[in-house]
């Protein structure tokens, strides 16, 4: 069961789930009031320290203070972290039995909660922080991830602040100008939708996608009955929608769960990868990475960086080596090893020649002998900052190997943010994540509705 899950059975009963946390928690500090008659050895106080109604010590004050503060707050992960991190300043001891206090209460098992206790401390090392206020916003997160809560209200604000803030170039070039467009006509005519065409295509929507794109709009509001501009944006962020919507699919594999990363140089796929590890290790997954560019000079050892850094299972043979055997030889110990996610990372091969992308054949042909289903997804990573390159990108990778998914990076350094929509829009493909920064926490799950929101706000 996850941590949600026991969370929302825990706060179906919040008053028993409470004071349950509280007891465990006390009897592990070996503050067990449950059995007064029996209670450690200590030295008798003198007579004038004596009293009918003790008062209970600081510590106990503090459990029993979060216990009854947690009962009565709002199941949101923001409100729980303001509770549990009241009055704690920096890292140390206060903030590690705060945080152990939170996973009892959630009915989190201990070793679960150990763990990510000691790699968020790691990582507070590593980075130097020390005020609360410096790493509250990557604790967090981590939570979130941890606890399974980032679809719930709260996080989803927060994806969607860090959206609306990553495409803010492409809604200043998109948005302004639609204001623009409709405040200049008064009726959805010819000449308003010539005008909007140019839009599309100084957004990097393209040609071929930009059509499509108006021969939809059209179509809604004839359908619609209206050719008032001021239900444009409506009608708009309605199409935009229905082209991000993703069709089901069988999430469930036969584990190890196998993605195959593939792209261009230079797309950010090193640290896509890496980013991936992260949020899987955050859900409690063991993540291997494998090294299978074995053409570029720095690419293993960039991973290698990265794995160590991250603390993930790393695999890698010498420079030169044959990919496919990378590939084989990581199936083999992912499998054995007992790892949940494999990671494997290929060459960033131009995708116009066409032996390299034979070589990605060949890689995923190896790779299912070995597993049978695998590799479960092939995940192309491409540059929003590339435009119309990501299109053609997109379009032989697709062709060669089949994507089933992709991730876009860079969408917060450029205006043309609407290759979004012309990726989707012609190739019919999910895009599952988008990058919105350096840091680990900056790759986000991308939805289509909160981007559209996003855009046309």
């Amino acid at each position: 069961m996850g941590f949600f899950s026991r969370l929302k059975k825990a706060w179906a009963s919040p008053e028993e789930a409470a004071q349950q946390a509280l007891d465990e928690y006390k009897r592990e500090k070996g503050l067990d009031l449950d059995n007064p008659a029996k209670p450690e050895p200590a030295p008798e106080p003198a007579p004038a320290a004596k009293a009918t109604d003790a008062a209970p010590t600081p510590s106990e004050d503090w459990q029993a203070g979060l216990t009854l503060a947690l009962r009565q707050a709002d199941p949101k992960l923001s409100q729980w972290l303001n509770i549990i991190l009241e009055g704690v300043d920096r890292k140390g001891p206060a903030l590690r039995d705060r945080l152990a206090f939170l996973f009892k209460a959630l009915g989190a098992p201990d070793a679960e909660a150990g763990n990510f206790i000691a790699k968020f401390e790691s990582w507070l090392d590593d980075m130097g922080y020390d005020a609360v206020a410096d790493f509250k916003s990557e604790l967090q997160y981590r939570l979130a991830l941890a606890l399974d809560l980032e679809d719930e209200e709260d996080e989803r604000d927060r994806l969607f602040l860090k959206l609306s803030e990553g495409i803010s170039k492409t809604r200043e070039q998109i948005t302004k100008r639609i204001d623009g467009l409709l405040s200049a006509h008064s009726s959805l005519d010819d000449d308003f939708w010539e005008e909007f065409e140019e839009i599309l295509i100084m957004a990097d929507v393209g040609m071929e996608a930009a059509d499509q794109l108006m021969d939809n709009l059209k179509a809604r509001a004839r359908k619609a009955g209206t050719d008032n501009p001021d239900d444009f944006k409506d009608i708009l962020r309605a199409e935009l929608e229905d082209i991000f919507k993703v069709p089901k699919r069988i999430e469930a594999v036969n584990p190890p769960e196998v993605l195959m990363m593939i792209g261009v140089n230079g797309v950010g796929k090193t640290t896509t990868i890496a980013k991936l590890a992260y949020r899987a290790q955050m859900q409690g997954r063991k993540v291997l990475i494998a090294a299978g560019d074995t053409f570029r000079a720095a690419a293993i050892d960039q991973l290698r960086v990265w794995a160590d850094r991250l603390g993930t299972g790393f695999y890698a043979k010498a420079e030169g080596s044959d990919p496919a055997a990378v590939a084989y030889e990581a199936m083999d110990k992912a499998i054995n090893e007992g790892y949940d996610l494999l990671l494997l990372d290929t060459a960033g091969r131009l995708h116009t020649k066409s032996n390299l992308m034979d070589e990605l054949t060949k890689i995923k042909r190896v790779v299912g002998k070995k597993h049978e289903g695998a590799p479960h997804r092939n995940v192309l990573v491409i540059d929003a900052t590339t435009g119309q390159n990501a299109l053609s990108q997109t379009k032989l990778f697709n062709q060669a190997v089949g994507v089933d998914e992709i991730i876009l990076t860079k969408l917060d350094g450029t205006a043309k943010g609407g290759v979004v929509v012309a990726v989707t829009l012609q190739n019919k493909l999910p895009i599952t994540f988008v990058g919105l920064g350096e840091k680990m926490e900056d790759l986000r799950p991308f939805d289509g509705k909160d981007f559209a929101k996003a855009l046309l706000t």
